[in-house]
């Protein structure tokens, strides 16, 4: 029999539960909490945080509420690269990334059509360390009750042009196919509670305003910040190519509003990528 090529998962035990069914439980019960509004419109896409599920997993979880009882087929997610490298974009060289509850396949076909629409190369590299996007897939494994396979972009070019060639590349990719789009990142990081608020509401306005060049100003100009900026940005290209009309914030908090010290804070927020109807 031959061995499926898995990405190990680097976190799991640390950033979320190692055994499969406190995590599967874990995982439930941030989604069962979820206070969740009324959504006006299809649902093509997410923006979800990405530190351990103990601090964000409340946040995610309601962007990952939206999802239930959906079958895509393929999910993309898109989130920035933490480490050093010296490629724009990057993903997985192995076949399906492992968790405590299952295996995810990668879906190759889809990342070559990629790739032939891209004229920026996707670095694909073996054993990643990155969490941003790992974070996000216990998530999808409790609330999508179908078989899906990934398609898996780590963004770490932080140009606004990369982001753009990206989301359009996507969306002729994503033409047709039964898909959820993902973006991964936090906001803020380590300023004090009152800071952190202001500077991640007016974040969450450029999210909310789908003008994804509002993200990059106000990175550039320090209103607002988010370590996956790109990768948001590039989503929401995407989805405005494929229809998408609006974005509605789910749910925002910090870790401080988990751990009760709010003298230096990362910033979490929620939010769904709709489609009118």
């Amino acid at each position: 029999m031959t061995m499926l090529d898995l990405r190990p998962s680097p976190i799991a035990g640390a950033w979320y539960e190692e055994d499969p069914k406190s995590l599967a439980e874990s995982v439930d019960r941030f989604l069962a909490a979820a206070n969740m509004p009324e959504l006006n419109g299809q649902v093509m896409g997410l923006i979800a945080p990405h530190a351990g599920h103990r601090y964000s997993g409340a946040v995610a979880a309601h962007a990952f509420a939206t999802l239930q009882g959906m079958e895509p087929d393929l999910v993309v997610i898109l989130s920035p690269f933490h480490n050093i490298a010296h490629h724009p974009l990057l993903t997985t060289s192995h076949a399906a990334y492992a968790t405590p509850l299952g295996n995810i396949p990668v879906n190759a076909e889809a990342l070559m059509e990629l790739q032939q629409k891209l004229d920026i190369p996707i670095t694909a590299i073996a054993r990643d360390r990155e969490h941003s996007l790992e974070i996000e897939l216990p998530f999808l494994q409790r609330v999508l009750k179908n078989k899906f396979a990934l398609l898996p972009i780590m963004v770490r070019a932080q140009e606004e042009e990369v982001a753009q060639r990206l989301g359009a590349a996507l969306a002729s990719t994503l033409a047709g196919k039964n898909f959820i789009l993902i973006a991964s990142t936090d906001l803020s990081h380590f300023y004090d509670q009152k800071t952190a608020n202001a500077l991640d509401h007016e974040m969450l306005k450029c999210f909310e305003s789908f003008e994804p060049a509002a993200i990059f100003e106000a990175e550039q100009t320090g209103k607002g910040f988010a370590c996956g900026h790109a990768a948001v940005a590039a989503m929401l290209w995407a989805a405005k190519g494929l229809g998408a009309t609006h974005i509605q914030t789910l749910h925002y908090a910090t870790s401080g509003d988990v751990t009760g010290e709010h003298s230096s804070v990362v910033g979490y927020g929620a939010a769904v990528v709709l489609k009118t109807i």
